[in-house]
């Protein structure tokens, strides 16, 4: 398995339900896909370095995992077609 750190912002104007439903949709995929999340960090509200799609905020999460790469491709696909997600990015570390 390999080790992937992944980083993605959520709509600030959602409800905190639907923040925490976004986050366990993406840690229930990597789970069930037979990966591991071996850290997951709940940023908050920060300010974005320039506006996104008029908003000037976002909620940050940083979740750190190991996968196949078939996970992680299908990890993005999923983050791509989320309308709650306004960015992304996933890395592989060299562990």
């Amino acid at each position: 398995m390999r080790a992937y750190e992944l980083m993605f912002i959520i709509n600030p104007n959602l409800t905190d339900e639907a923040i925490n439903g976004v986050v366990e949709k993406f840690e229930n995929l990597i789970k069930n896909n037979g990966g591991e999340i071996t850290a997951l960090d709940r940023w908050g509200k920060r300010k974005l370095a320039y506006e996104i799609n008029k908003m000037r905020e976002g909620y940050y999460v940083l979740c750190n995992f190991k996968a196949e790469a078939p996970v992680a491709a299908e990890v993005e696909r999923v983050l791509k077609i989320t309308d709650e997600v306004v960015r992304h990015l996933i890395v592989r570390v060299d562990a």
